[in-house]
């Protein structure tokens, strides 16, 4: 599927359903591990999307922005509010994955990096 086939109804129900499984997932993972984790962050970041088509400005519209490398990124997906690593890291491969299976992108990554 490229750019010029997305539905702005599916990218919609795409981040939504992406948004609710990595607060999901991040709920879990704070149960689990707490705040004893090292503190850091965590995004989504999707490559091969040009921000100006209609599938960037869609995606840009669910807090998606263009970062260094050309890609669209999402940051703290889940929008949980710990500093837990591991956490936000739930949270962002929770919603790749949504997205990569929705949308069906290849190129739709979880990063992460300690503070």
């Amino acid at each position: 599927m490229n750019a010029k086939d997305f539905n702005l109804d599916l990218v919609q129900d795409a981040c939504n359903e992406a948004a609710m499984q990595a607060r999901t997932a991040a709920k879990i993972a704070y149960v689990q591990i707490g705040e004893r984790d090292a503190c850091g962050f965590a995004w989504v970041n999707v490559y091969g999307v040009r921000s100006n088509s209609k599938l960037g400005k869609a995606l840009q519209s669910f807090g998606f922005r263009k970062d260094y490398t050309g890609s669209l990124q999402l940051w703290n997906p889940s929008g949980h509010n710990t500093q837990s690593i591991s956490v936000k890291e739930a949270g962002a491969y929770a919603y790749a994955e949504v997205l990569k299976t929705k949308l069906g992108l290849e190129k739709v990554y979880a990063g992460s990096r300690m503070d």
